[in-house]
């Protein structure tokens, strides 16, 4: 019983670190791609709104939860585009 708590293939990869480096790089570029699109549309929102005068100094709670809600749903497209 307990040498099959230690048998060492338990702890044996389900990926050969090839593929798994692959995946890695893969997934590193999509990140960096979703994060420059959130940037981009950080950028365009600021733009639109004055976010940093109307959230800090005038606390307007309201815009604060409405960019918010923008930036969750840019977030969530962004995540569904590069999921497929």
């Amino acid at each position: 019983m307990l040498t099959k708590l230690f048998d060492p293939t338990v702890f044996a990869f389900v990926v050969r670190f090839d593929q798994l480096a692959e995946i890695l790089v893969t997934t590193l570029i999509f990140v960096i791609i979703g994060l420059i699109f959130f940037t981009v549309a950080y950028f365009i929102l600021s733009r639109m709104f004055d976010i940093h005068h109307e959230i800090e100094e005038d606390h307007n709670t309201a815009l604060g939860v409405i960019i918010g809600s923008i930036m969750i749903g840019i977030s969530i497209i962004i995540a569904a585009a590069i999921h497929g």
